[in-house]
């Protein structure tokens, strides 16, 4: 296929990075937050290379960006043991504390987050190639989270500060904590999916673990200090090293009593088994995902065209929620990928910091082989990359690729290929894309396009009981926050949103007694007199 493309050109020289997105200097972290302190590492680091590579003379070369410790069990442990100290089988000062302190607390962590902003937007963009301008949102859209928590569970605990009388028994529900959370969020969104889960785990009574993802880890170094000295001793203790190093051991304690985890299901499951008693053991996991657009002969194909664009490419297709495999009426599919291939033309590719960009490099070492293999064995099965340029590499840049006809024997049709690769499949009757979904090993949501109620009626009731959400005439996404966020299948266990995320990290728990006058007496010295937490009549505005 000829080439019009100069990908030579989307990577500088160091010399000619602006001088507003670069890095001070090298961040290299020696240090890690256990049992309430910032504890020096002196063993060995991994050192971390921005997948944004520079010209030199001996040819590109990925910039260097810093450095993290890599501990060993034995940190790992000693953390793990400041959490379960902290939570003290749940007579600690943090599962104790009121709601309205613990709410004062993680407004103060979010008053110290806010100052580090710039320098962790530009760890973001560094880290991963994310754009700058989407770097700056994720960090945005991570604080207007943390303060949504806030108000939800304000909203909670106002419902929850009334007794209720059934049945001749008095009782005060409300929700508490379930006891040391280990927390490993994703590279893709390593600030924001991160904190879904960290700060409703924390705000809700809980000590964590927390194990930076291994593309992404620097970005949060900048907050360790504000974790520090906004919670108290041992709330908040940070885990570095290999994953299958340090993690294993910690399960294997019988001591972690949440796993949250926004990765693989295949890692989801072997650190399961690892728990002595699983029963014991809440998972709130976000998980693999194959989503999948359907586009019916009735649809609006312009809309179509620039939701999949926006929904298989947006932060070059590496997000859970992308679509990854584009069902197409087998009437439209010509005129679809004509479309289709005119619109990623338009897209912009160059380095994060430009204005406007929206194909950047890819921050996994292996990502542009793999992506490779998929599109081979898509044209080994009989298939075409159907744009122009599609699939061109440079080094960690991959151009991104339409691939048609895919079929079942395609790793196209199978893996969830988490890069700018759009694999699209003719189809003559709904029911060949519905029997995809039910074959599929996941679940998290699927869109429908069309104009058409009748034909949209029939694929929505089917669907929602293969996925978890379906969207009509839009891209799959998480938003809005408020909206539960779950999948079926290998796809998630637990719900996330901002209350059920509240609800996932807790458990409801009462205090009841029978509604005599010796009773009422001595509820009413008890939360006049302000001597329990928990139960109380605070109305927290």
């Amino acid at each position: 296929m000829s080439t019009t493309l100069n990908l030579e050109s989307i990577f500088v020289e160091e010399s000619q990075i602006p001088d507003e997105f670069r890095l001070k200097e090298e961040i290299d972290q020696k240090e890690f937050l256990s049992n309430g302190e910032m504890k020096t590492w002196n063993g060995p680091f991994n050192e971390v290379f921005s997948p944004v590579c520079v010209k030199t003379p001996e040819g590109y070369k990925r910039k260097r960006i810093g450095s993290f410790p890599v501990c060993t069990e034995k940190e790992s442990t000693e953390a793990l043991d400041a959490a379960v100290a902290a939570y003290d089988n749940g007579r600690g000062q943090w599962p104790t504390m009121s709601v309205a302190d613990r709410i004062t607390c993680v407004e103060n962590f979010t008053r110290k987050m806010i100052e580090q902003k710039e320098i962790v937007a530009k760890l973001i963009m560094w880290e991963i190639g994310k754009s700058y301008a989407d770097s700056v949102k994720e960090f945005d859209r991570t604080v207007e989270y943390i303060y949504a928590t806030i108000d939800a569970l304000k909203d909670i605990d106002r419902q929850s500060s009334r007794f209720e009388i059934e049945q001749g028994i008095v009782a005060q529900v409300r929700r508490s904590p379930l006891g040391v959370v280990l927390c490993m969020g994703p590279f893709n969104y390593p600030l924001n999916e991160t904190f879904t889960t960290l700060i409703p785990a924390l705000i809700m009574g809980n000590t964590l673990l927390f194990k930076p993802p291994k593309h992404g880890t620097l970005l949060h170094y900048p907050l360790l200090e504000a974790f520090r000295s906004s919670f108290p001793k041992g709330v908040v203790n940070t885990i570095y090293g290999r994953g299958n190093t340090i993690v294993p051991g910690l399960m294997k304690s019988g001591k972690i009593n949440v796993l949250t985890l926004i990765g693989s299901s295949k890692v989801a499951n072997e650190l399961k088994k690892l728990h002595p008693k699983v029963n014991r053991l809440r998972a709130i996991l976000g998980l693999d995902a194959k989503n999948a657009a359907i586009i019916t002969k009735d649809a609006d194909l312009d809309l179509a065209v620039s939701e999949t664009v926006l929904g298989s490419l947006s932060f070059n297709g590496q997000r859970c929620t992308a679509l990854k495999i584009v069902y197409i009426h087998r009437s439209l599919a010509q005129e679809f990928l004509k479309r289709l291939s005119a619109e990623v033309e338009k897209l912009k590719f160059g380095m994060p910091w430009e204005k406007g960009v929206n194909l950047t490099p890819l921050p996994e070492l292996n990502k542009p082989e793999y992506l490779k293999e998929c599109i081979d064995d898509a044209i080994a099965h009989g298939a075409k990359v159907v744009n122009k340029n599609g699939g061109q590499t440079l080094e960690t840049f991959v151009y991104p690729a339409i691939v048609y006809p895919v079929n079942s024997n395609m790793k196209l049709y199978r893996e969830e290929q988490f890069g700018p690769i759009v694999p699209v499949v003719p189809f003559d009757d709904l029911e060949e894309p519905i029997e995809y979904l039910i074959g599929s090993p996941h679940g998290q949501q699927v869109s429908i396009f069309s104009n058409n109620a009748a034909v949209i009626s029939s694929l929505i009731d089917p669907l929602v009981n293969q996925v978890s959400r379906v969207n009509i005439n839009c891209q799959c996404q998480r938003g809005p926050d408020a909206f539960p966020f779950t999948g079926r299948k290998d796809s998630a266990e637990g719900t996330l949103s901002v209350v059920d995320a509240l609800r996932s990290f807790s458990i409801r728990s009462l205090v009841a007694t029978k509604f005599t006058d010796d009773n009422k007496k001595l509820l009413n010295e008890i939360v006049n007199g302000n001597d329990s937490n928990f139960l109380s009549t605070k109305y927290i505005f």
